[in-house]
Formats: C-alpha cells, structure tokens, sequence
C-alpha cells in the first residue's frame, strides 16, 4: 500500500512571495466598492490596498527617520 499524502490544508492560499497578511476591518459598502474597482482594473483587491497604502504614506511621510 503507497503512503498517503497528508490532504492539502483548506481555506485561503498563503500570499506569494515575500508577502504577510494583513487583517483590519472595513465597512462593507467600501470592500465591495475596492472589489470593484479592482476587477475593474483586473488587479487583485490586494493590490488595490497595497497601492492605496502606499500612496497614503508617502502622503503623509510615514516612515521617515
């Protein structure tokens, strides 16, 4: 009898890369509105936040020493 594969882990995939999780809430209206666009784009909504971020902090200097 072969050995059997452990079955592979259920839910979201890990993010590629160098890449963490990052959990915060949201109102609903505004994640719909951020899949929509991202779609829109044909970007993740990971991506959309992630650009969006950034813009924010270089808006305001975050990060300087």
């Amino acid at each position: 009898m072969a050995d059997a594969k452990p079955s592979p882990k259920k839910g979201r995939k890990p993010p590629q890369g160098d890449k963490r999780q990052f959990l915060t809430s949201l109102d609903p209206e505004v994640i719909k509105q951020i899949k929509q666009a991202a779609i829109g784009l044909e970007k993740t909504a990971s991506e959309v936040m992630e650009e969006a971020a950034k813009e924010w902090l270089a808006r305001h200097h975050a990060g300087k020493k």
